[in-house]
């Protein structure tokens, strides 16, 4: 009897949490740059004397998708959409490296480069100023230049060059921030092959028939271990009433 127990009472819990990731998803379709999450689920045995045959669901796998989002237009001069594998390299609130695909880029009062969430755009020699009242592009390699508007019009300054970075995907871990990181937590060098798209934005790559498809499926299943646990309850209460009458 506990065996069905054991089961169902974990497979519920591990759906639920399998929901919230899929909630978690949707709420981000329109988040530019963002990653979908996705959950794995394996058996476990319980281990100890009398219980090799009892199991517990757990949760051996939090992936992310890797797959690229649509890339939208937006003609504003700092957005930049990342072309293909790769990623923006930003310094967190701890002044540690992470990495993100949201391009939408700001310039802050001191003149620092920043993330639309407020995080300093990195260069390969740390974060990037921008001089004021000048106009600048982004080159497809991540260059950044001050366009010039003086007696020699065109004529272009390099301020910086993004530091653009492609780790293998099974090296980053995601955060709680949607920033990733690498396991070790050890900054990446540039990558020269990466190139952006400056004037746009890359999509979510949310698929939003997908998620719904799947938070229909889940709520099947959560219902299916819900009426396991009630069965088990209602053997064990048939169980009692016969063991009684003995």
């Amino acid at each position: 009897m506990d065996r069905l127990i054991y089961t169902a009472m974990t497979g519920a819990k591990q759906i639920m949490e399998q929901q919230a990731t899929t909630s978690h998803n949707l709420a981000n379709v329109s988040t530019s740059g963002f990653r979908a999450q996705f959950d794995t689920f394996r058996a476990v045995p319980v281990v100890g004397p009398g219980l090799p045959t009892r199991a517990f669901v757990v949760d051996s796998t939090v992936g992310s998708d890797f797959r690229s989002g649509t890339i939208q237009q937006t003609g504003r001069t700092l957005d930049v959409a990342v072309e293909g594998p790769g990623w923006l390299a930003v310094e967190k609130a701890d002044g540690s490296e992470a990495y993100t695909r949201a391009g939408s880029l700001k310039i802050n009062e001191n003149g620092v480069l920043q993330t639309a969430s407020g995080l300093n755009v990195l260069s390969d020699s740390g974060p990037i100023t921008i001089p004021p009242d000048v106009k600048i592009t982004i080159a497809p390699d991540g260059t950044i230049s001050q366009v010039d508007a003086g007696p020699n019009p065109g004529a272009t300054i390099d301020l910086a060059r993004l530091k653009l970075v492609n780790p293998e995907e099974a090296n980053l871990v995601r955060g709680n921030d949607s920033l990733f990181t690498t396991k070790d937590g050890e900054p990446q060098e540039a990558d020269a092959n990466v190139r952006v798209i400056s004037g746009a934005l890359e999509g979510s790559n949310v698929n939003v028939v997908d998620a719904m498809v799947s938070m229909i499926a889940l709520a099947r299943q959560f219902e299916m271990n819900m009426s396991m646990l009630k069965n088990a309850e209602s053997n064990a209460a048939k169980a009692t009433e016969l063991l009684s009458l003995g």
